[in-house]
C-alpha cells in the first residue's frame, strides 16, 4: 500500500526526469504499481481511511512521485456532471488538444509539493488522451474541465514538469486571456 511516506517531495531529482516508457505487455510488478497508484487515490478520498493512514487527499498520482521513473499515472476524480473518471494508465499521451485554454480558479496543488503555490496554471480546455489500462488494453479518453486539467498535470510529471513551472512568475494571479475558469 502506498502512503504519504512513499511520495517523494519537491526537489527530489526523480521529479525532474523524463520517465521511461513501460514495455507492453506490462510486467506483474508494473501492474502492481499502477494498481497501487489508483488505490492510493481512492483511499485518500475516503475520510476514514485517509485519517487512519495519514493520507492527503489526491485526485491524481504519477509513478515518478513514488520514485518510480516510469510512464504510469492514476486519476480518480468526479467530472462536472457527476461522472467518475477513475483510470490507471500506462504510457498515457495527449494525442490532440484544443486551442482554447482553461485554468483552475483555485490554482493547482500536488502531493509532492507541501506548500501552497498561488497562481494560475494554463492548461488545454479539452484533450484526447491515449494510454493502456492495467491489462495492456488501449484506452482513449476525451476530457474537459477538471479531469482534463488533472490528466495534464499527471502527464507533466512523466516529463519532469511541475505545475508551478507553468505559472507566470511576474504576475501569478493574472487571469489567462480567453481561457475558461474552472471551479474545482
Amino acid at each position: 500500500m502506498i502512503t504519504m511516506d512513499n511520495i517523494i517531495r519537491d526537489g527530489h531529482p526523480t521529479l525532474r526526469k523524463t520517465a521511461e516508457e513501460v514495455v507492453m505487455p506490462p510486467s506483474d510488478e508494473d501492474k502492481q504499481i499502477l494498481t497501487e497508484l489508483l488505490e492510493f487515490l481512492i483511499n485518500s478520498q475516503n475520510p476514514e481511511v485517509a485519517e487512519k493512514y495519514g493520507l492527503r487527499p489526491g485526485i491524481g498520482l504519477a509513478a515518478p512521485q513514488i520514485n518510480v521513473s516510469k510512464r504510469m499515472i492514476a486519476v480518480h476524480i468526479v467530472g462536472d456532471k457527476g461522472e467518475l473518471y477513475s483510470y490507471a494508465l500506462f504510457n498515457p499521451k495527449i494525442i490532440s488538444h484544443s486551442v482554447e485554454r482553461a485554468y483552475l480558479k483555485s490554482g493547482e496543488g500536488c502531493l509532492s509539493v507541501d506548500e501552497s503555490i498561488p497562481g494560475y496554471v494554463p492548461r488545454y480546455a479539452r484533450i484526447t488522451v491515449k494510454g493502456f489500462d492495467v491489462d495492456g488494453k488501449e484506452i482513449k479518453l476525451r476530457l474537459k474541465g477538471l479531469p482534463a486539467v488533472c490528466f495534464q498535470h499527471e502527464i507533466d510529471h512523466l516529463n519532469g514538469i511541475m505545475f508551478y513551472d507553468h505559472i507566470d512568475k511576474n504576475n501569478p494571479l493574472k487571469p489567462i486571456e480567453g481561457a475558461i475558469e474552472i471551479d474545482s
